[in-house]
């Protein structure tokens, strides 16, 4: 079947959903070769406590229903966009240009939201369906296998990618490079168990010698500031103040599907109890982070906080922000200090999300779930932009590693 008569029998599909967006600048590290993209931040009016607990929804609701030679490290850039963030991804051959949002919550990549698919000389359409939903959009399309180009000697060739015929929610970009486990390409192509993600084929293919991508990004009080990095095949070293705590992928289900882990949250030097030692997930694709609802309860007590109806997000006064404490992440063994900066939102960027300029936004809000659920927490970029992140295939395991920008004040 053609890629237009396809077009032409989803043509009646559709989906209600929240919206996204994003954009960013590329730059390769290995080699050296410098991609650009354009950053933007678009909550489409919608606040984003709610476009993240509409996601962890989604995720959860995706796998309760799914069916079914020397070592390298090539890295490249991304720019942290205050709700995601985005790279340019070439696709075909010769390549076009797309430009990706970056989610190691998901595992599919798609292209075809905005700017439309090309097809090329490698192109080849299988005429399956392709379908996933996440909270915040979903897409529709067919499956092809075609050439993919993260950076200049970077490709894949025989990548599954969706090619979208119907999409919402990812306004400003072109669809989603997913970073997740395999496993969650489950049950959304039609006719495949799974199908392999781009680090399982850069593992494959003899790109890369260990399937781990680390992620690294910084805080921002900017919309146009190239400040992240994803390398494939191992860690930026050069990014990194301390040692790598690991640790394995959690056993709790349903978090278990997902870059998940084990972790206790307390508060201040009386080491007050904020979440127990629970299941949940590492994020990129969310943006705050977020705690089951008996956990954020105890969280806003302590701190004071409210909750700001413009924006949904928690304020606090500037007389209980002076007393705010540190947030500890225990994991494996490691206390990750999360200072009371880094618990603020960049108050640069309040009028962007709709916010007064003088009010001082938290970045903690409510899963909208209780802690018994196996999914209890989510870890999101805010949290990743003072910690290096390392997502380890090979070992099924996460790691997490203090930077430079760990006790910024920049907020």
């Amino acid at each position: 079947m053609s890629f237009t008569m396809l077009r032409l029998s989803f043509v009646a599909i559709a989906l209600a959903v929240l919206s996204v967006g994003a954009t960013p600048l590329v730059q390769v590290r290995e080699p050296k070769v410098s991609l650009p993209f354009t950053l933007r931040l678009n909550t489409s009016g919608k606040r984003i406590p709610d476009i993240d607990r509409a996601r962890a929804a989604q995720l959860l609701e995706n796998v309760k229903t799914k069916s079914g030679p020397s070592r390298r490290t090539v890295s490249f850039d991304v720019t942290n966009e205050a709700v995601t963030y985005a790279a340019n991804i070439g696709v075909g051959t010769p390549a076009t240009t797309y430009s990706l949002l970056i989610d190691t919550g998901s595992s599919n990549t798609w292209v075809g939201a905005g700017k439309a698919f090309v097809e090329t000389s490698s192109t080849e359409l299988t005429g399956d369906e392709v379908a996933v939903e996440y909270g915040s959009g979903f897409f529709i399309g067919e499956e092809a296998i075609d050439t993919v180009t993260l950076a200049e000697g970077l490709t894949i060739s025989g990548q599954s990618i969706g090619v979208a015929l119907i999409s919402e929610g990812f306004d400003g970009v072109d669809g989603i490079l997913g970073l997740g486990p395999v496993d969650l390409t489950g049950g959304t192509v039609a006719g495949a168990s799974t199908v392999p993600t781009i680090s399982d084929n850069l593992f494959s293919q003899g790109t890369i010698s260990q399937e781990v991508v680390g992620v690294f990004f910084a805080p921002t009080q900017s919309l146009d500031i190239t400040n992240g990095e994803l390398s494939f095949g191992g860690t930026d070293t050069s990014k990194i103040t301390g040692d790598i705590t690991f640790v394995p992928v959690t056993s709790s289900s349903p978090a278990n599907e997902f870059w998940a882990i084990d972790q206790t949250i307390t508060y201040g030097t009386t080491d007050r109890v904020i979440q127990s030692s629970i299941a949940g997930i590492v994020d990129t694709g969310t943006t705050l982070v977020l705690l089951a609802t008996d956990a954020f309860n105890t969280y806003t007590s302590l701190t004071k906080a409210t909750e700001d109806d413009t924006t949904g997000l928690l304020t606090i006064t500037t007389a209980n922000y002076a007393n705010l404490q540190s947030l500890f992440f225990n994991i494996g063994g490691t206390s990750f200090e999360f200072t009371k900066n880094a618990q603020t939102w960049p108050r640069a960027l309040n009028t962007a999300i709709g916010g007064s300029a003088e009010s001082i936004f938290l970045i903690v809000s409510s899963l909208g779930a209780s802690s018994e659920e196996g999914f209890s927490f989510v870890n999101g970029f805010t949290f990743l932009e003072r910690f290096y992140s390392v997502f380890d295939t090979t070992n099924n395991q996460v790691g997490f590693a203090t930077t430079a920008h760990t006790d910024d004040t920049t907020n």
